[in-house]
């Protein structure tokens, strides 16, 4: 058997045996990529990369595949960062992991000639981690800027509420779904590429990429005053019809035709020439090493991080049997809103409470409290859909406000939120994980990862006080007569609080 193909099959072997261990990530990754109109484009990539490799065959035939050692860091790096997803509970970070570990892995066996040869498929690889969710808020108040100017400018009248726009005879959102981050995501990727296929130069590479981003966000931003503009003239049931067929089919594709047509006339590099020259890279390299312990090392080092997992995930809080929300000086409880129902969702919670108080003067605030015993993949304090709005919610986030702070000095973020009817409220959240009190989703996933891997209390709690309007006033008066949150949550959890 010649050495390349002991080396593909050593190689076929890990991979498989890599993607077994890991086949919760693997299927997660496969339902994103078929479900989620987002990240369809990563169904692709894959075939991309393998069509990249097959381009290169000439050339990589000319080089010698050898275990490397090395190249195990680039496993382990991958398989602490998986480990940091699965304690946190973020999936990016376990996909992005699983990736990187067999990229590792195609470095340890193939060796560092091999890898450079295969570079740009390899970082290709990213792109079948689905990522760019964040870039949707900002993008929604682009498309905002874009469309309220041009509809001034044919004489619609409009006035603009956050993400919420009120056109001529209709109410329009500009959602996370029209935003265009879908667009500018798989555009990125088509862009790099086109970039690399296209391209010698680093400056128009560059310069290429930029005009990738920027052409379907303006785009993005036409496309949305066109839709606007025609539920003017007709009706909003047939602008967003003819909106929804033209956008999955046709508007994607006449941006990339676009984009190319853009950066054609710059095209420096010809269809043919070699993606490396082979002759560069014939060095022997060092700390080689056989293929079977390459190999045989791969996998150990794939393996230890979820072993490492196992052993830390079974510890979850004891909880109360029972919670009762709490009884306030000043405040009663009172039946819950029936004109503006509105509540926090938490199907994983193992304990959730929701009630109305009012006070003397006939305010009300609405409270929360959902109580996790311990975090993992689908039980999560912090996850897409879940918390102030759930998925598809008729509830809109209109505008983050201020922060509200307790008794305690301990900040909850507020947001502005308004349903069909129209109707507001304002939400102040807090999170207690560990032993901190935080409204940082980012601090909530730290600590969720801290409590996981180095012990600590594995309780988890969201506290949610909303009332309805635009007044935050009674809010800060039920925190004044509700005292510190931490005590609160503690008190939920079952955990005696920490003297002060």
């Amino acid at each position: 058997m010649t050495p390349w193909r002991r080396h593909a099959f050593a190689l076929a072997l890990a991979t498989a045996l890599i993607l077994l261990v890991f086949r919760s990530d693997v299927g997660d990754l496969a339902r994103i990529w078929w479900t989620s109109t987002t990240f369809g484009h990563c169904l692709f990539i894959g075939p991309v990369i393998a069509w990249l490799v097959w381009q290169r065959r000439g050339e990589l035939v000319q080089l010698t595949p050898t275990g490397w050692w090395p190249g195990l860091v680039l496993v382990a790096i991958g398989g602490f960062g998986w480990l940091m997803g699965d304690a946190a509970s973020v999936g990016f970070a376990r996909q992005l992991g699983l990736v990187m570990m067999l990229q590792g892995a195609v470095v340890t066996i193939l060796g560092p000639n091999v890898a450079r040869g295969l570079l740009f498929p390899l970082a290709y690889a990213v792109f079948l981690v689905p990522f760019g969710e964040g870039l949707e808020p900002p993008l929604q108040g682009i498309t905002v800027a874009i469309v309220m100017p041009l509809l001034h400018l044919v004489g619609i009248p409009a006035v603009v509420d956050g993400v919420l726009i009120h056109a001529g005879r209709y109410y329009f959102e500009v959602a996370e779904a029209c935003s265009g981050a879908k667009f500018v995501i798989a555009m990125v990727a088509f862009g790099v590429l086109v970039a690399n296929l296209c391209f010698v130069s680093w400056q128009r590479r560059a310069v290429f990429l930029a005009v990738s981003v920027v052409v379907p966000v303006i785009a993005n931003g036409f496309r949305a005053f066109g839709t606007i503009w025609a539920a003017d003239l007709t009706s909003v049931e047939a602008a967003t019809g003819f909106d929804h067929i033209v956008y999955g089919w046709v508007f994607f594709g006449l941006v990339m035709a676009g984009v190319l047509a853009i950066g054609w006339r710059w095209f420096d590099r010809a269809p043919d020439d070699p993606a490396f020259d082979p002759a560069l890279l014939q060095a022997i390299p060092r700390h080689r090493t056989d293929l079977a312990v390459a190999t045989a090392l791969v996998l150990a080092t794939a393996a230890v991080f979820p072993v490492w997992s196992g052993a830390v995930a079974g510890r979850a809080q004891s909880l109360p049997a029972h919670i009762d929300l709490p009884d306030l000086p000043g405040w009663r409880r009172v039946p819950v809103s029936t004109r503006a129902p509105w509540m926090p969702y938490y199907p994983g919670a193992d304990h959730y409470l929701f009630g109305r108080y009012a006070d003397a003067s006939g305010a009300t605030v609405d409270m929360s409290i959902a109580v996790f015993g311990s975090q993992h993949e689908g039980k999560e304090l912090i996850a897409f859909g879940t918390g102030v709005l759930r998925e598809e919610d008729r509830w809109v986030r209109v505008a983050n406000l201020p922060d509200v702070f307790d008794s305690d000095g301990t900040g909850g973020s507020a947001v502005r939120i308004t349903a069909p009817g129209p109707v507001e409220r304002i939400v102040a959240t807090w999170y207690r994980v560990g032993d901190a009190t935080t409204h940082d989703e980012t601090r909530v996933k730290i600590e969720t990862m801290k409590a996981r891997l180095l012990g600590g209390p594995q309780r988890a709690v969201a506290i949610h006080l909303s009332v309805e309007g635009a007044d935050p006033r009674p809010i800060v008066r039920f925190l004044g007569a509700l005292g510190p949150l931490d005590r609160v949550a503690d008190h939920a959890a079952g955990q005696t609080p920490r003297t002060r």
